[in-house]
């Protein structure tokens, strides 16, 4: 199993930014495909966005296409995800996640992911 820690979360207002991190350890990380889930209150765990394990492919909920970027440098074990332009209803706990592939997909469905975060909580004042 590969442990993820992420971090990068906070309160901030609409229109500003923040950039999560997420830190692997205990397998080789360019091994996984990863990716960022949400859930805000009361409401489903929901794709956020995902990327492949060489970082070739990735793929965006359409609500945060043009907004949110993710990257990944496998050299530091780290993936990230740089959310700009925020709006209120990005508030949520965010989850980073990691599936081992093979080939280089991106995996969109929670169900695709059998290793998770704690989760880092993202807050959008307006």
């Amino acid at each position: 199993q590969v442990q993820l820690v992420e971090s990068g979360g906070g309160l901030v207002q609409a229109g500003g930014s923040l950039r999560l991190s997420c830190v692997a350890s205990g397998r080789t990380f360019s091994d996984y495909a990863m990716g960022w889930f949400r859930q805000a209150p009361g409401k489903e765990r929901e794709f956020v966005a995902a990327i492949s394990w060489s970082g070739i492919s990735t793929y965006y909920q359409d609500s945060v296409k043009g907004r949110f970027t993710i990257s990944r440098d496998n050299a530091k074990n780290t993936v990230s995800l740089q959310m700009n332009s925020l709006k209120p209803e990005d508030t949520a706990v965010y989850y980073c996640a990691a599936e081992r592939t093979i080939g280089d997909p991106v995996y969109v469905y929670w169900y695709d992911y059998h290793n998770w975060g704690q989760g880092t909580q993202v807050t959008v004042s307006s």
